[in-house]
């Protein structure tokens, strides 16, 4: 018998990254993943678990990867003096800012949620990295409205997430918009727009 195959995991979400990027989420499948990156169907399933799995871990590698450069950018506009408003611009504008080292990983990123990934199919390690970015999400929330208006109320930190979420994936994700320097430059007037007085108190 021939020796099997040893296949690097990385390389395999490399190849899941481009179907889903390239030709959207329902691309993406066991079958398709085999025949792009070479790793027979049962090693797929072995490695992931399933196709949910597969997906969750497909993006929540790219969101770690993001999350660093978001965190290291509201820090350094902190330390740099700019302020609460240019910490948060700094933060909504960060997937146009990392679509210039990875374009496809941009827009993956704000095609999903944590929570559209969320199923009954995942184990509960998968489960526990995409509850771990929606904390880590949670937590940039509450610091800048903390920072903002020293206050944690939900109309407060709603009007941040929409900063955060809600504007960058309307403005961005549309096809080649992720790096046109127009939209960003429009999503970050919206941003100092939402924040030009404090959000009304519940």
């Amino acid at each position: 018998m021939g020796r099997r195959r040893e296949h690097d995991l990385d390389e395999v979400l490399d190849h899941a990254r481009t179907l889903w990027a390239r030709e959207g989420r329902g691309a993406l499948t066991i079958r398709a993943l085999s025949a792009a990156s070479g790793m027979s169907n049962g090693a797929i399933y072995h490695a992931f678990g399933s196709r949910d799995g597969l997906l969750a871990l497909t993006w929540a590698r790219e969101a770690r990867r993001f999350v660093e450069r978001q965190r290291a950018g509201v820090a350094r506009a902190l330390d740099e003096g700019g302020g609460p408003v240019e910490a948060l611009v700094v933060a909504a504008t960060a997937p146009a800012a990392h679509a210039r080292h990875d374009e496809e990983g941009a827009r993956l990123l704000l095609s999903v949620r944590p929570r559209d990934l969320t199923t009954d199919a995942l184990t509960p390690a998968q489960q526990q990295e995409l509850a771990q970015l929606r904390h880590d999400l949670d937590r940039l929330v509450r610091q800048l409205a903390a920072l903002l208006w020293q206050r944690q109320d939900r109309a407060a930190l709603v009007t941040v997430r929409c900063c955060l979420v809600e504007l960058p994936s309307a403005l961005l994700l549309r096809p080649r918009r992720v790096t046109d320097p127009l939209a960003r430059l429009v999503l970050e007037r919206a941003v100092r727009g939402v924040v030009t007085g404090p959000p009304p108190f519940p």
